[in-house]
């Protein structure tokens, strides 16, 4: 496509950077939302699915792609603000809402107990990207192959400790 059109289309050269930002994302985000569909019928191995499922989203997140991206996002984001919620809308919140789906699924039919499955979605993804960030330095550093799993595994058995079905129900619904 020829300079000239492109810019008849995007007005500068802010706004082809906005455009492709937001396309990189939506890239991402298609990939990461078919992985955590995996969940939508899990088999009797709830525990294997969750970690497999955290782990296909780390190593999407671990990705080269993907961490670029989220350096590019730190490193522009004093100069494009609104990349913040480009990214969020187009990002977290979209993988934290089907997890929150697949949560909630899985706690009506006895599976987990979650009382608040976007929060338990939020938790579960904290969890998973937390540890990896910090081991790999906001994706500077590639992680040896085995440790996503491995985060994954710990990841999955923290939450259903905490949100399994024989686990003790939270502080705040004990209360009431």
């Amino acid at each position: 496509m020829a300079k000239p059109t492109v810019y008849n289309h995007l007005n500068d050269k802010a706004n082809l950077f906005r455009h492709a930002m937001k396309l990189a994302a939506e890239t991402a985000l298609t990939e990461n939302l078919r992985i955590v569909e995996r969940l939508t019928a899990p088999d009797d191995d709830l525990r294997g699915a969750l970690e497999d499922v955290g782990h296909r989203l780390l190593r999407c997140h671990c990705g080269d792609r993907s961490s670029a991206l989220r350096r590019l996002v730190y490193a522009e984001a004093p100069r494009f603000p609104d990349l913040l919620d480009v990214m969020q809308v187009s990002g977290t919140s979209r993988i934290t809402e089907a997890l929150a789906d697949r949560f909630a699924r899985l706690t009506l039919g006895g599976r987990l107990r979650t009382p608040d499955p976007v929060e338990s979605a939020e938790q579960f993804f904290a969890l998973l990207t937390g540890p990896v960030e910090t081991r790999s330095r906001f994706g500077t550093r590639s992680l040896p192959d085995q440790e996503p799993q491995a985060l994954a595994r710990a990841a999955s058995d923290t939450f259903l400790s905490a949100f399994g079905p024989s686990a003790a129900p939270p502080a705040d619904a004990r209360r009431h």
